[in-house]
């Protein structure tokens, strides 16, 4: 993992502070602030995506998390001010926001926050701890390569459902099947 201010690597996933900038989860919300309002699943705070585009990516969430319980998905369209890198701003949203919830830490949190910025024409993926075997930087550059094309057209709902398709797509390939304990009926 690298510091989401000065893109140093730092020693450990968590390493209470950079060693190079000495940036923290605190510092970090101590120069951003208070974290905006946002909407569950959804969050345009921007008001570029329509009700009905809201209303299908609100649908495509929900069934990726009725598939798979444990995941928590928030996608974001938010003006970041500029003085910041990016980076930084998703580091501070992803754990101050809680998606997964405070009861979900750790190889729990199986959140995933997808944010675009359509001034800064910046995207980013930050998965939970959870995720994070699964959702290496490579393959989250290729999910934010996917999509690049239709946000570069402000097609941000397409673009977003893009990503989502294939995260879909991925997460089925590395689900493991929930064993309950019950026969299976071969095993009668």
């Amino acid at each position: 993992m690298r510091c989401p201010y000065c893109q140093n690597p730092l020693p450990a996933d968590d390493a209470p502070e950079c060693p190079a900038c000495r940036l923290t989860f605190p510092r970090t919300t101590t120069l951003v602030g208070a974290v905006p309002r946002l909407s569950p699943a959804v969050a345009d705070t921007t008001q570029t995506i329509g009700q009905a585009d809201l209303t299908r990516l609100k649908r495509r969430i929900q069934e990726m998390e009725q598939r798979f319980p444990e995941l928590s998905v928030q996608l974001v369209m938010h003006h970041f001010p500029r003085e910041h890198p990016f980076s930084m701003h998703i580091f501070w949203l992803f754990n101050a926001g809680a998606f997964a919830s405070e009861s979900r830490r750790g190889a729990s949190n199986h959140g995933l926050l997808i944010a675009v910025d359509p001034l800064r024409q910046e995207a980013a993926i930050m998965p939970g701890y959870g995720l994070e075997p699964f959702l290496k930087e490579e393959t989250i550059g290729h999910l934010l390569d996917l999509a690049s094309p239709a946000w570069e057209e402000g097609q941000w709902t397409d673009g977003f459902l893009r990503v989502l398709n294939s995260l879909d797509k991925l997460l089925e390939s590395v689900a493991q099947p929930i064993t309950t304990g019950i026969p299976a009926e071969n095993d009668f």
